[in-house]
């Protein structure tokens, strides 16, 4: 399944490792130092038209990829729920 994350941009679910909230996340010296280290890399993709506000990590073989999407985690996270049919 494909999960919209902003700005015409879709990933497949399987290749998700995490979504994080930018604004509670930050202040984490760790997650500052593993965003600048994907910066530095050429790893983070920027899809944001707005203020950011989640971090997109997904695995792609032995590369990562990050995208930073104006979209909330909780919205992200929402769309990846498997609906039943009744």
């Amino acid at each position: 399944m494909y999960i919209h994350i902003g700005n015409n941009t879709v990933v497949n679910e399987k290749d998700i490792i995490a979504v994080i909230d930018i604004d509670k996340t930050t202040t984490s010296k760790i997650t500052r130092d593993f965003l600048a280290y994907a910066q530095k890399n050429g790893q983070v993709i920027n899809i944001a038209e707005d203020l950011p506000k989640s971090a997109v990590i997904c695995k792609y073989g032995k590369e990562n990829k990050v995208y930073i999407s104006q979209i909330s985690p909780v919205t992200i996270q929402g769309r990846n729920v498997k609906k039943e049919l009744i």
